[in-house]
């Protein structure tokens, strides 16, 4: 069996496949679980930021059905106009 290799907390690997494990504690720390989708950006040399790719107007659109009457909303659109 192969020793798996003492690491420093907090430290992570790139594999040949261009994969890195996150830490866990950064991932509580930075409120993100598995399944969340990430955007990745370089941030200069040697540094590379995950941002959350949550929209929050996505995500809450037509969650509140029937505040509206039928036609009222493009009234209002048609005021802006």
């Amino acid at each position: 069996m192969k020793k798996v290799r003492d690491r420093r907390r907090g430290f992570t690997r790139i594999s040949a496949k261009h994969q890195a494990t996150i830490p866990v504690q950064a991932l509580r720390e930075a409120g993100l679980q598995a399944g969340d989708e990430v955007r990745v950006v370089a941030d200069g040399r040697g540094r590379l930021v995950l941002e959350s790719d949550a929209n929050i107007v996505e995500r809450h659109a037509g969650s509140l059905p029937g505040v509206y009457v039928p036609g009222e909303l493009d009234k209002l659109r048609d005021e802006w106009r």
